[in-house]
């Protein structure tokens, strides 16, 4: 099915503050793209009894990146056919026309794909730097359609200059999967007063060392943690420990963490999102039409390491170094790119600072395995850390102390054979980022809240059916001198429950499956509320509120 359909997703992960006190009524999405929608939108007498060779396009409920009125430039970063592992190489250079200085940059990645193909992990680096990691849709015989947005304004320094392209979306073509993957990727250049960006991008070597300018007054890091490639690590929430009698292990069980390391020193700590791609939990019907929360649009994990300034600011190499807690020892199946985004002191050659605090608490970790006829695996982790430190820059010191508290609970039930197998979840994730100097004192909290409750059945006649939901929530509060300014809720909320026969051709399959999401963002100032609803491929809702 051919629709017009533009997919959007909120970029960064801590830059979620910026992005939610910053957000535009839902009021001002596109008229003409709404109405595109409810015309998409499928009558009880369209919905199939199952699902046929075809259905409609992939989309989500997630809202449109804000674009501003006034010139605009596009640039093709790439147009590749991936059918196996061969980066696509190419070059760009900046927009004419549109001067070095912009309001907005707007990532748009096109596909299509037809036939028979797995879900495949893919990535956009410019410049060495990863601007945008995605993975795609799996198609129907006849085809399908989707295309991404993605608000890449903050990797402005990157585009300013004549830089070298890859891109991969690794894949396999041959005999049974006939999927190629058909893309086309465009940066779009707003004109016009120049956006709050980092002065300078970098990434780390391949020796795992950074140099930071050394007026460095503000360092964020970031790494698109994804645990991915096919292996158990695909769906690290659902290992157990090695004593339980599961098909995925895991030395500990399930607790991830994401760390980041400045000199060997724990700098950064952080919750992963349980990506769900678009053939998890053995059943592909639940995603045709649409995604898990993130799943196109994969953001990366944010780590404010302006504490460690001082340090960093000396001139000289450093380590840093990404691991990801849980991971049995030797096995591969996590990829962790880094970028180091850096904002400068225009006015000092050299800004001097020193860590004060650093105070990290004992990481919790506990999977408790209950053998019986219907097997358990109980898990509780958590860690929290505090670091807080200082820089002396031309307008004053200014002190950063960065706390955050990581948390997981789960249970996990199945049945010899597996032919049952459940999982609830949840994770937590609370940061809070206080700046004092140059004025009041400026916290922002961010509590994000992870959930996974799903059951897998194998019954009778080879029939398998799904049944999931999956949160992405996040409450974001700002205030000055302890008293709050601003408060935005984002709530992203996916469920499905689909079924089909296994272990028989595709004509075959009978399947049926209905799937929702709803999002929804809260705040002074700021509406926005979309539902979409599927059954058998069809889009049957796509209800707008506020």
């Amino acid at each position: 099915m051919k629709r017009r359909i533009i997919m959007s997703m909120l970029a960064g992960a801590t830059l979620l503050a910026s992005t939610l006190f910053g957000a535009a009524p839902a009021q001002s999405a596109d008229a003409a793209a709404d109405a595109a929608a409810e015309a998409a939108t499928g009558t009880a007498a369209d919905v199939p009894a199952e699902f046929g060779s075809d259905w409609h396009d992939p989309l989500t409920a997630a809202p449109p990146v804000p674009k501003p009125a006034g010139p605009s430039c596009r640039v093709t970063l790439a147009e590749a056919r991936f059918r196996d592992f061969t980066p696509y190489k190419g070059t760009y250079a900046p927009p004419r026309g549109c001067g070095d200085k912009w309001s907005k940059v707007v990532l748009r990645l096109e596909g299509k794909v037809k036939g028979r193909q797995f879900d495949r992990l893919g990535y956009v680096h410019v410049g060495g730097v990863e601007i945008f990691r995605t993975s795609t849709p799996q198609p129907s015989p006849d085809g399908i359609e989707w295309s991404v947005e993605k608000d890449v304004t903050r990797y402005s320094d990157t585009f300013r200059g004549s830089q070298d392209v890859e891109m991969l979306i690794g894949n396999v073509v041959d005999d049974t999967y006939t999927g190629i993957i058909d893309v086309k990727v465009t940066l779009t250049f707003y004109a016009g007063r120049q956006a709050a960006t980092p002065d300078r991008v970098l990434t780390v070597g391949g020796d795992s060392t950074l140099t930071t300018p050394r007026n460095s007054e503000r360092i964020v890091a970031e790494v698109y943690a994804t645990g991915s490639g096919g292996g158990c690590e695909e769906y690290w929430y659902l290992t157990v420990p090695a004593t339980a009698p599961y098909s995925c292990k895991a030395d500990e069980g399930p607790y991830r963490e994401v760390q980041i390391k400045v000199d060997g020193q724990l700098a950064g700590i952080a919750a992963p999102f349980p990506t769900v791609w678009t053939g998890g939990w053995s059943n592909p019907f639940l995603w045709y039409v649409v995604p898990g929360p993130r799943a196109f649009d994969i953001k990366p994990i944010e780590y404010d390491l302006t504490p460690f300034a001082g340090l960093l600011n000396d001139g000289r190499p450093h380590r840093v170094e990404v691991s990801v807690v849980g991971v049995p020892e030797g096995q591969s199946g996590w990829s962790t790119p880094v970028n180091v985004l850096v904002w400068q002191d225009a006015k000092s050659a050299h800004v001097g600072g020193k860590l004060t605090v650093h105070r990290s608490g004992d990481l919790t970790d506990t999977s408790t395995y209950t053998p019986g006829s219907e097997h358990r695996v109980d898990t509780e982790g958590g860690h929290r850390l505090t670091v807080a430190g200082y820089v002396d820059t031309s307008h004053g010191r200014v002190a950063t102390t960065v706390t955050r508290a990581l948390a997981n609970t789960s249970v996990h039930r199945w049945t010899d054979g597996e032919t049952m197998d459940a999982l609830d979840a949840v994770w937590s994730d609370d940061e809070s980022v206080t700046v004092d100097g140059r004025g009041p004192a400026r916290t922002t909290r961010t509590q994000r809240t992870y959930t996974m409750d799903g059951t897998t059945t194998l019954g009778a006649a080879d029939r398998l059916r799904t049944e999931l939901t999956l949160g992405d929530r996040a409450a974001v509060t700002e205030s000055r001198d302890g008293r709050r300014t601003g408060r935005r809720l984002l709530d992203d909320t996916y469920a499905g429950d689909a079924t089909y026969t296994v272990n028989v051709p595709r004509d075959q399959r009978h399947a049926v499956g209905t799937s929702s999401e709803r999002y929804r963002i809260r705040g002074s100032g700021v509406c926005y509320d979309r539902a979409l609803t599927t059954a058998q491929g069809v889009l049957t809702k796509d209800r707008r509120g506020c």
